[in-house]
Order: C-alpha cells, then structure tokens, then sequence
C-alpha cells in the first residue's frame, strides 16, 4: 500500500492514470466496464486504499444537502418499502431526503418538480407517474437538475434509470404455472395506472406464445391507484358472468390479486393448490402484505434492496461528476419467484 494520501476522485485519478468518468462509472457499477480496466482501478484502490466519500465531496462543491426522492402513489406498499432504503442510504451519506408524492396526479408531480427546484436539492430520485407524466415538464426539470428515474421510465428522460425488469418477471411466473397445473390467463386493468403493467402483459402475450399456448388477456374497468378495489370488482364481474376460462389466474400485480382473493373468498371459491381447491391465483411484486393474504399470495419479487442501492449509487455519481453524463445509462435488476399458497 503506498504511503500517499489521496484525498479526492480527481486526485485518484491523476495516479492511477484512469479517466475521471470510468472511475465514477465502475463505482456506479463495477460490471459496466472493461475486465482490464476494473483490474486496474481495483489494483489501484488497493494500492491507495481509497474510497470516495460522498458527503465530503458535497460539502466541497459546497451544494446543498438535499435529495428529493418522489414517488407517484406514497400509499402503494411497494413505494413506501422502496422510498424508505433510499432515504436511508441517503442519511447514511449525509444527506437530507425529501420525500414527496404525487398521489396519482400529474398537476401535483409537475408543482413538486417546481417546488424542488426552490429547494436547490443537490439531486433527485424520481419514480414518475408514466404515461400520465407531463414528458416536457419532466424533461425540463432533469436538464436542470441531476435526477435519476427508477421503478418506471420515461424514455431518454434523467441522466439514468433504474428498474425491475417486467420480462424476468413474467417469464418466472408463466413458466412456472404451465409447468405445474394449467395455463394462466392474464388479469389486468383495462386502463393501467403504471406503464410496468403494459410490459407485463405485452411478455405475458409473448410467453405463452412461444410456448404454443393461447394468451388470454381479461381487462377489468377502473381507472387510478384503487387497484385492490379495481381488482376485487373486476373479480365480481368475472368470477359471475363465466368470463374466465382457465382455473389460473396471473394478476399484473400484487394489489389487483388482493382484490381477486376478496372476491373469491365472496363467492366462496377456494383458491389454492391443495386438494379440494378450485383455482390458483398469482401475481407480481411481492407488496409487504403479499405474505399475509389468505390464503398467501405466489408472486414474483422485485430486489428491492438491488433496486434502491443501484438508483441512490447512480445519483451519487451524477453529483459527484458535477451533474454531467456521458450518455444515458439504464440498468434492469432480474426478479425472483416465490412459492406460496395460493398457487
């Protein structure tokens, strides 16, 4: 180990003879870039046994402490779960997190980006509202601000986005439905409120396609975030008028396939894969209170902790560069079956 003190990136960068921009990258994400370049920069982190401290180069650029985190609908579990790790990390850093949400509205997401920008934030973690996003609005505030989109993208906006990938997470669960009982139709929202939910069912189509099996999409009514409401009066309707024509029922996500369990439970159908049992029922995102349902719900999980470490590490990088980019990065983490009751 050398006795010299490196004291800064741009100093770490001077010995070890790397570019300042693929250094903020490998420690953005080590696998983004070269195998002989990382040897180098690890080699050479060892040597100086350097780390870069955020809070300090914050306080030397002498920003602002603040990180605005904003969510589309704060009451989601999946929301709450997220928003909570990336405040923590954040604090861990020396930061001071804000964190708002945009209740399902556009007019309120565009006067929280106006309101943010009052706040002077040294950056901004931004699930956007999707396809009901104002897409200028959006665009405008993240050439101004350093802000990294996760959970849901809005193309070529923010300097990165992070997510789940909606493939890995259709893939697992069809596959595993098919192998084990009969086919799956597809329970969605005729008007989805998170644009995941149109990947969803585009994979699902595609999926069992390629698998030689007819998909078949039902759609309920319903507009907004209301999806457990949404999903038990869409279950009503079908489990009523013979529309179902599969005992497996695949729900885009979590909150719907609450709403379905409610309805079945009404009508006094039993879900579940014992004997005796009448229909399967499973999902995607594994909420926080997916585990309790009755009986409890097969889903598919996003890597929360992956998701929000990899989202807060990316926003540190952007303002660590000084809010400038190479290019637009974008990094999908894979999803995980888990096996409950239900199906």
């Amino acid at each position: 180990m050398s006795d010299k003190k490196i004291k800064n990136m741009a100093e770490f960068a001077s010995v070890s003879g790397i570019s300042r921009p693929t250094i903020s990258k490998y420690f953005n994400d080590p696998g983004s870039v070269r195998d002989t370049i990382r040897e180098r920069i690890e080699a050479a982190l060892e040597q100086y046994d350097y780390r870069p401290n955020i809070y300090a180069m914050n306080q030397n650029r002498r920003l602002t402490k603040n990180i605005g985190i904003v969510v589309p609908y704060l009451a989601d579990p999946f929301f709450t779960e997220i928003a909570r790790k990336i405040e923590r990390r954040c604090i861990d850093a020396g930061f001071w997190p804000t964190l708002f949400s945009a209740h399902g509205s556009q007019d309120l997401e565009n006067s929280i980006l106006d309101s943010l920008r009052s706040l002077k934030p040294a950056g901004v973690l931004l699930a956007p509202l999707g396809r009901a996003s104002d897409k200028s609005v959006v665009e405008k505030f993240c050439r101004d601000v350093p802000t990294v989109l996760f959970d849901s993208d809005i193309e070529g906006v923010g300097a990165a986005f992070v997510g789940s990938d909606n493939h890995s997470f259709v893939a697992q669960s069809v596959e595993y439905l098919v192998r084990s009982g009969s086919a799956p139709c597809f329970f969605e929202m005729r008007t989805p409120a998170n644009p995941n939910a149109n990947k969803r069912r585009n994979a699902y189509i595609g999926i069992m396609e390629g698998m030689g099996l007819t998909p078949e999409v039902i759609k309920v009514e319903g507009e907004g975030w209301a999806f457990e409401e949404i999903g038990y009066e869409g279950a009503m309707r079908v489990l009523s008028d013979g529309t179902l024509r599969s005992n497996t029922v695949l729900c885009s996500n979590d909150r719907l396939a609450i709403g379905f369990l409610a309805a079945a439970f009404e009508k006094g159908i039993r879900v579940g894969r014992d004997e005796g049992c009448q229909m399967r029922v499973a999902a995607h995102d594994d909420h926080p209170f997916s585990r309790f349902t009755c009986p409890s719900l097969t889903t598919v999980a996003h890597d929360y902790e992956a998701v929000s470490n990899h989202s807060v590490e990316a926003l540190f990088n952007l303002i660590e560069s000084g809010g400038t980019r190479d290019a637009r990065t974008e990094r999908l983490f894979p999803a995980r079956l888990i096996l409950r009751t239900s199906a």
